[in-house]
């Protein structure tokens, strides 16, 4: 039986591992062919080699321009096109608002909101060129639609990917290419070592225990996994979402209602 994108070439940026691991896994079940894109080159080539045939690795670091072209490129030779690109990579950080560095915030930006945006540009130019348009799924955040005290710079990274993905989508679907983003909330993984230790720092945690706490706060009770985000982005590539322009979609266990 053939799976809702059969057929369909799809590159994923940040996913060597979690997330957007997660969607290619997904992708490949589905029928489509996955480009999984990454700064660590190895563990992409890993990643894909437990794929199979239908995944390959390519090198792209979001903050170059350079780099993103030459992905997009070697995507569209290997694969033949691209069908879907997800916006998956990204950075997390967190600090006082006396604390934050311009370096911090600077590359945040750089590659939350700067690589979506001419990642996403880059890719549309070819699904333009091409025809038949397109669909792109951009990585948004529950952080994105609040402020935290100690995520400022997070949350307006994510803020501006929601404001990207409508802006976007409502340009690009003139050409048939539908724009569109997930909002996850707190989803569990090796990432969230990393935050956790950010608020062990600024709250006074012991290790854990602000992981412990969020997944306990989620309404439906518990930390989100990967695996949960997977129907929304296998929906949002497929044929049934062509009618869905420039929206966010919360994915989050009900942490967050709009």
């Amino acid at each position: 039986m053939s799976g809702r994108l059969q057929g369909k070439c799809a590159l994923i940026t940040g996913a060597a591992r979690g997330i957007g691991l997660a969607f290619a896994k997904a992708y490949v079940a589905e029928g489509a062919k996955v480009a999984i894109a990454d700064i660590d080159l190895k563990r992409a080539e890993d990643a894909a080699r437990s794929l199979g045939e239908a995944a390959i690795a390519v090198s792209m670091d979001v903050t170059r321009q350079e780099s993103i072209e030459a992905a997009v490129s070697q995507t569209v030779e290997r694969l033949g096109r691209i069908d879907i690109l997800i916006n998956n990579a990204a950075l997390f950080t967190a600090a006082p608002i006396t604390e934050i560095e311009r370096s911090d915030y600077d590359r945040v930006f750089a590659i939350n909101v700067a690589g979506v945006l001419f990642t996403m540009q880059a890719v549309a130019r070819h699904m333009i060129a091409r025809g038949g348009g397109g669909k792109i799924i951009n990585m948004a955040s529950q952080a994105g639609r609040r402020g935290e005290p100690l995520v400022a710079v997070y949350c307006a990274s994510k803020a501006a990917v929601i404001s990207l993905t409508q802006s976007a989508g409502l340009n690009l679907i003139s050409h048939g290419i539908n724009v569109n983003a997930i909002a996850p909330g707190v989803v569990d993984g090796e990432h969230w070592d990393g935050v956790d230790a950010f608020f062990a720092k600024y709250e006074n945690k012991a290790p854990g225990q602000k992981k412990m706490e969020v997944g306990e706060a989620v309404p439906f009770g518990r930390m989100g996994r990967a695996e949960d985000l997977t129907g929304m982005a296998i929906f949002l590539a497929s044929p049934e979402a062509d009618y869905i322009v420039a929206q966010t979609y919360n994915v989050d266990g009900g942490n967050w209602m709009s």
